[in-house]
């Protein structure tokens, strides 16, 4: 037998085998025959290095190692899901569902929410091609070699699978696996890990895959995401993908009304404890993907699919101590100092009480027996306060009057709940907070600057504001601890490739209250420049569609500083875009107040990038077809069902280069 042919052959037979072991839990043969023939392919791997193959099963051992993760667009963005916490939430969502699809049968999957990392697959004419995090749903970090050394991803596929597609799944690591882990770090002397899904997720990104390989990671796939897959249900796409070899969901069910669904949610309520893995809930979808369609998006969430979440345990420890934390906006939150407590796996030590009101509302005080709740919390929550175990010396908690930070008075103006430092350009926090929301993805996106290298530059004197981002010398950063020669230019290049950003970023990224994503983006649309922008009074401001008093008068409040309107000259004069990028025909935008719906992939232009152009235009993006549809963009692989609908209806579909005909026009 040829060299080449016995590779091949060892290649086959080992992806079989890990197919029959993981996914259908039926070996065929021991441990140690895989053992002995895996090392027999290393070997003539390592002999003859011309028959490499990507996705050899070798590369499940891992050994290469990823210093930088590249960021990847999603091509189909990887939204977050509606949640609720009662049954009555979930009549009110099926409520809408049949409002929608005009009372239409429909079923629904129910599905295990596992506890874990989102992950996003590629695979194309069978192979594994790369495997993308979740990220903030539009792009996320490349961590395809760390996930081709977990064994319930398939590196190639078996049947009848399409030649292209993405498929959705979290990383999970089995409780078992987890404590296993955490006995040899104990027996080492190592502090153990919190939790399962922080360990799964940061395992990711670990740099050596070769570790990676060392962690009993799994992963469950329960979304595909193409175009033209010739499959038409959600609990059909869950057969095909065990068939092609994904580890699905074994526990997922199709429900024919919501009565079946609450018997599911109620069996696995209290059955949970009795799985190898962390679940916090169960996801229900609307079956049919024809129907799914026709629901469409919220500009976060699926309208045909939300998680109802189990409620959180909770768990009783004593308040021993209120400090205070200050924000980006001068924001004062309370936080509670605990007595230690274990819950959900995670030792507590603080827990958010929000506001002076939430304290108040709680009559709580110092040495109260206290109850704590995950409830999907980053930072655990006080819910309730043990008055009748209240010991005899007990303190009552006074609000902080000034900034635990800077020592500046906090005010706490008429309607709101919160207490605010208003020394915006003295308060450390406040600073390091603005900067750090200046240079994040979703504002200027400033490549090779992290949070921690933000703090320690203003530490050594060397930010103040994000004006001063664009004055950082080289020769100044590589004299500072811990930053190489590379670090420093590649932080320099990065400040320099932002200065590229539209308006509407470098307007979100001055970080003013009240003002998100989506209404720098109204904002730019309206007024053009920042010159208009900071001369615009109350009226003018509220005449913005989604401009409210709240938004109008903090915007003002903004741009009448001096400290700002010094800032924004500083900027303007490093040359960031202060002005919109769209021309204008005949004093109106070209696309103005046109509606499109984009569907299929796109030659020149992502998916995301062809957003931001129609918005820059005057446009806007809806999530489904409907009447108000003025234009389908349609790239590759377009949905049928949009095109159906597009046609019923007769909504124009037109393609890349017509809408770039439709911009010149």
């Amino acid at each position: 037998m040829e060299v080449k042919e016995k590779i091949d052959q060892l290649r086959v037979s080992l992806h079989e085998h890990n197919y029959n072991y993981y996914i259908l839990d039926t070996p065929t043969i021991s441990d140690f025959e895989f053992d002995q023939m895996l090392q027999s392919l290393l070997v003539l791997e390592k002999k003859y290095p011309e028959f490499y193959d990507p996705n050899s099963p070798t590369l499940r051992v891992g050994g290469g190692v990823t210093k930088n993760f590249k960021s990847q667009i999603h091509r189909f963005p990887m939204y977050s899901l509606s949640n609720t916490y009662s049954k009555e939430e979930l009549n009110l969502w099926v409520e809408r569902v049949e409002k929608v699809l005009g009372h239409k049968n429909f079923d629904f999957t129910c599905e295990l929410k596992y506890d874990g990392a989102s992950i996003n697959l590629t695979y194309e004419n069978g192979a594994f091609v790369s495997g993308v995090t979740r990220g903030d749903g539009a792009q996320g970090d490349d961590v395809s070699l760390n996930l081709k050394t977990i064994p319930t991803i398939p590196l190639t596929l078996k049947g009848d699978y399409p030649a292209f597609f993405e498929i959705r799944g979290e990383i999970v690591l089995p409780i078992a696996g987890f404590n296993a882990m955490n006995e040899e770090r104990v027996k080492l002397g190592e502090e153990p890990y919190m939790n399962p899904r922080n360990t799964a997720s940061g395992s990711l990104k670990l740099q050596d895959s070769a570790l990676v390989a060392k962690r009993p990671l799994e992963c469950f796939l329960y979304a595909l995401a193409g175009s033209d897959l010739g499959i038409d249900s959600q609990i059909e796409a869950l057969q095909k993908a065990k068939s092609w070899g994904f580890k699905v969901p074994d526990n997922a069910i199709m429900a024919t009304s919501i009565e079946e669904v609450f018997d599911y949610l109620d069996q696995w309520d209290r059955q949970r404890v009795d799985l190898p893995y962390e679940i916090d809930g169960v996801v229900i979808k609307i079956n049919q993907f024809s129907q799914q369609d026709e629901l469409g998006y919220t500009a976060k969430a699926p309208r045909w699919a939300i998680a109802y979440k189990f409620q959180a345990e909770s768990a009783i420890t004593k308040l021993l101590s209120v400090s205070y934390q200050v924000g980006r906006t001068g924001a004062v939150t309370p936080v509670a100092n605990l007595k230690p407590v274990l819950l959900s796996g995670t030792t507590v030590k603080r827990a958010s009480l929000h506001n002076e009101d939430q304290i108040d509302k709680l009559s709580l005080r110092i040495g109260d027996s206290v109850y704590v709740e995950k409830g999907g919390e980053i930072i655990p929550k006080i819910v309730a306060v043990d008055h009748t175990n209240r010991p005899a010396e007990i303190f009552k908690i006074k609000f902080i009057t000034h900034c635990p930070e800077c020592g500046s008075e906090l005010i706490k103006e008429d309607g709101e709940a919160q207490h605010y430092c208003r020394n915006i350009s003295g308060c450390p926090p406040q600073i390091i907070g603005k900067i750090q929301h200046f240079i994040s993805r979703k504002a200027m996106d400033v490549e090779g600057l992290g949070s921690e290298t933000v703090t320690m530059l203003y530490q050594n004197t060397l930010l103040n504001n994000i004006a001063d981002l664009y004055e950082l010398r080289y020769q100044d950063i590589t004299t500072l601890n811990r930053m190489a020669e590379k670090s420093a230019e590649n932080l320099i290049n990065g400040v320099i490739a932002s200065k590229e950003k539209p308006f509407t970023k470098v307007l979100f990224g001055l970080g003013i209250r009240y003002v998100g994503e989506t209404i720098a983006k109204k904002l730019v649309k309206a007024f053009g420049d920042i010159d208009t922008l900071m001369t615009a009074d109350f009226e003018q401001l509220i005449a913005v569609d989604e401009i409210g008093d709240r938004i109008a008068e903090s915007l003002i409040d903004f741009f009448s500083s001096p400290e700002n309107q010094i800032l924004i000259d500083r900027l303007k004069k490093h040359d960031l875009n202060f002005k919109s990028e769209t021309p204008l025909i005949q004093g109106e935008l070209a696309l103005n107040d046109k509606k499109f719906v984009i569907s299929g992939v796109f030659e020149t232009l992502s998916r995301e990038d062809l957003k931001e152009k129609i918005e820059s235009n005057g446009g806007g993006v809806m999530s489904s077809i409907s009447k108000k549809t003025d234009y389908v963009v349609a790239g590759q692989g377009m949905g049928p069902s949009k095109k159906i609908k597009a046609e019923q209806l007769g909504i124009p579909i037109i393609s890349e280069t017509d809408f770039f005909e439709l911009l010149d026009s």
